[in-house]
């Protein structure tokens, strides 16, 4: 069902960047720009591990350096039947974890200092699952091809504040075909915040498939069910101060704090919610 909903979101999401290039009023201008967001999206794509893993300043550990993480990974990757992860280990108190990679052969798995200072092994067991998860589920490929269209509609999004400044693109008129200056104003304001909402929408679905997946691989639903009670209590009193908003999604919890309007915008379902699906693998739900 996770995956049905993140197709059918990036669909809606691809329709809305067709959308957008018609409003520009040209396909040329639409090509270009969803182009270049593929260029840049793919960098990303290739090089985010070790950017990501940079801007946290995450050290690479050994078994012997980080025992327990390093052997709860292990185990998990042999029975995931996967290549074994590098481990890395974020000196920051602040507990949390994500994993990166572009696929099982090429996955990294990150945790704080402060994660392995408050929770027990079945928990941490139950926090690492769900990161291998992301891997295994391709949740970076994913996310990439919901940046590259978010991406193409901003710049579609700009490149019409332009035309607009200089009285139009391409020489087109009112009567082409597009909506004219309508068109304009919906591309401008409407298209980059609802492609915005939607990439958030397909993030949250892959939270969900990565509790789920993570809930079976570690064998038991209420080890990451207690981890992500403990987690986000611990992130309220003690949040990450040098998180970046841009890789927020990563994170197991969101490291970032904010309600209201703001929830819309958020990368990671309700708290509430994950946990109630998980122990409803347990005790059924209500």
């Amino acid at each position: 069902m996770n995956m049905l909903k993140t197709t059918f979101l990036l669909t809606l999401m691809t329709l809305l960047m067709i959308f957008a290039g018609q409003a520009l009023g040209g396909q040329a201008g639409a090509m270009f720009a969803f182009v270049l967001a593929l260029v840049m999206n793919g960098v990303s794509y290739w090089f985010s591990d070790k950017i990501v893993l940079k801007m946290y300043r995450a050290q690479p550990v050994t078994e012997a350096e980080a025992p327990l993480v390093y052997g709860i990974v292990a185990d998990l990757a042999m029975r995931a039947k996967m290549p074994m992860p590098k481990v890395y280990v974020i000196n920051n108190a602040t507990p949390n974890a994500f994993a990166t990679g572009r696929n099982p052969s090429h996955a990294a798995v990150a945790v704080t200092t402060g994660i392995v200072q408050i929770l027990n092994r079945e928990e941490l067991t139950g926090v690492l699952a769900h990161e291998l998860s992301h891997v295994l589920h391709r949740d970076i490929l994913i996310g990439s091809i919901a940046a590259t269209v978010a991406g193409a509609i901003s710049m579609l999004a700009n490149m019409a504040q332009w035309a607009m400044i200089f009285g139009g693109f391409g020489g087109r008129s009112d009567d082409d075909d597009g909506g004219g200056f309508l068109g304009m104003i919906v591309m401008m304001i409407v298209a980059p915040m609802a492609a915005m909402l939607i990439q958030m929408a397909i993030s949250r679905s892959r939270e969900f498939a990565a509790d789920a997946g993570g809930a079976k691989l570690c064998g038991n639903p209420l080890w990451l069910s207690e981890a992500l009670r403990k987690l986000e209590n611990a992130n309220r009193r003690v949040p990450m101060k040098a998180a970046n908003p841009a890789t927020a999604h990563m994170f197991i919890v969101s490291p970032l704090r904010g309600g209201g309007m703001r929830s819309l915008f958020s990368t990671h379902p309700p708290m509430e919610e994950r946990i109630s699906r998980l122990e409803g693998m347990v005790y059924g739900q209500k």
